[in-house]
């Protein structure tokens, strides 16, 4: 395909949000006219919308995404780094649990900052067209066509080469692909809703230590605490929506902090939390898998619109930008052929997508229960210990997926591969340790342990004889020193 090929394709960019500005950007390189339709006005002139989370956590495969498009650097340097969980027991006991090695770590950096980022380097090609306060109406890959609807209130019908679907987990895209034979679709509500609390700065500066993902774990709901760059905090307080419709006025909301999260009241202020807590209700959080991503060579999903997920792993927004560079890579690889490209990016990336969304859910379980035991902690003690001698072929799992390529459903693999591992070593670890100790108790209190081994009958007769207690207890130090020197 040559440039001036190029160069009269059309593609519709649905959605201005993270991954539909940063997918601009991606094709715009490649000489397409792109033009990006967004439901909402211009975030960097209008005013910012409470409700939506203020800083996400950014890791290694969205840096490789925003890398690729030369804005790595300006993005990281907005950001604050984490370079472990600080665990806040119940107590208010605080203990920190690494992510990975010194050098690892994952980023706390403004959604809205970024998206105003992500925009003006959008806006920066010629080739891209910006549409604020654009609906889509209607959307008709077979015949290459999208209706929009702006601010005049007039509908208007556009045509394109390729409709890219990024406009999040209540897509409109992918709803007309939903009409479409063997296009399959789940999506589930879990129980659990989240609410976003502040911890303000503390005499000018952090009020906790800002390197950390701070939580709050509680068995069956916990609240988190990223760092801001103006020195506050965001809470989200993650829990069963039963649990919340339990707490009605400020004096349960009081009650319920200072019984489960009693270090943060001071943090958050009594008042700001009182008044914080009602002022909107608790969110949803929904989980949805689709299959396939595209529709011919006429129309690909991205980002949530193709599989929104959980927020527990922190790799939401990560696999979106992935999946732009997964798209951008298969595009170098067949030449901008997307009657080739975009059935190879549903039948490479799905199962990639579909594993890191279950791998959300399990994290939820793993950070509001699993780091209060002490088991949990020694089995990461042993996971990094592996790692440090083996480094190629024992990778922990949060390392994979946060700070390493390697594709989400391989790291699962490899995960349960790791984990068959480790139980079967403990097992066999654990049997030698109980045979050794059984021939040397043996040996100790038996002459001839050999012939004790052919007579278990006298073991406690014998057992009796050479272990009689008297009440001296220096004699009985004596006679556990004679029998072990026998």
């Amino acid at each position: 395909m040559d440039s001036s090929d190029m160069q009269r394709k059309k593609v519709a960019v649905i959605g201005g949000g993270l991954v539909g500005s940063l997918n601009a950007c991606f094709l715009a390189k490649r000489n397409f006219q792109v033009d990006v339709y967004e439901a909402r006005e211009d975030i960097r002139v209008a005013k910012s919308v409470r409700g939506r989370s203020i800083n996400l956590a950014l890791s290694y495969r969205g840096r490789q995404a925003l890398k690729a498009i030369g804005l790595e650097n300006q993005i990281v340097s907005q950001g604050i780094p984490m370079r472990a969980r600080m665990i806040h027991s119940l107590s208010g006991k605080k203990s920190a649990i690494p992510y990975g090695t010194k050098s690892q770590y994952i980023l706390s950096i403004s959604r809205e900052n970024l998206n105003k980022d992500l925009l003006n380097a959008v806006e920066k090609y010629p080739n891209v067209k910006m549409h604020f306060g654009h609906r889509l109406l209607k959307c008709s890959p077979e015949e290459g066509m999208i209706t929009v609807l702006g601010s005049d209130k007039v509908p208007k019908d556009v045509t394109c080469d390729l409709i890219v679907g990024c406009d999040g987990a209540y897509s409109t895209v992918r709803r007309h692909l939903m009409k479409k034979p063997r296009f399959d679709y789940s999506q589930k509500y879990i129980p659990h809703g989240y609410m976003e609390l502040t911890i303000p700065p503390k005499n000018g500066g952090f009020a906790m230590e800002p390197n950390y993902l701070h939580i709050w774990p509680r068995n069956t709901f916990m609240m988190i605490a990223l760092p801001n760059t103006n020195k506050s905090f965001t809470c989200t307080l993650f829990m069963p929506f039963e649990e919340f419709e339990k707490l009605q006025t400020s004096r349960d909301v009081l009650d319920f902090f200072y019984k489960y999260f009693p270090d943060s009241v001071p943090l958050i202020g009594e008042q700001a939390l009182a008044q914080d807590f009602f002022l909107l209700p608790a969110q949803a959080m929904i989980s949805i898998k689709c299959s396939s991503f595209h529709f011919k060579s006429h129309c690909v999903l991205m980002g949530d619109a193709a599989h929104a997920i959980v927020p527990f792993f922190g790799q939401g927004m990560n696999a979106g930008f992935e999946d732009c560079l997964v798209f951008d890579e298969l595009m170098d690889k067949f030449n901008n052929d997307l009657s080739m490209c975009l059935p190879e990016f549903s039948r490479f990336r799905m199962p990639d997508d579909h594993a890191i969304s279950d791998l959300s859910m399990y994290n939820y379980i793993e950070m509001r229960a699993h780091v209060n035991s002490p088991w949990f902690i020694f089995q990461k003690n042993i996971e990094r210990f592996l790692h440090a001698i083996m480094p190629s072929t024992f990778i922990p799992l949060y390392t994979m997926v946060t700070f390493s390529r390697i594709r989400y459903h391989e790291a699962v693999l490899r995960w349960h591969w790791q984990q068959k591992v480790i139980k079967k070593g403990a097992f066999f670890f654990g049997t030698l340790i109980a045979i050794s100790s059984t021939y040397l108790l043996i040996r100790c209190m038996s002459p001839r342990p050999l012939d004790y081994l052919r007579r278990p009958w006298n073991w406690v007769t014998n057992f009796h004889n050479t272990t009689c207690f008297p009440a001296n207890s220096m004699e009985l130090l004596e006679q556990i020193l004679n029998v072990i020197s026998r």
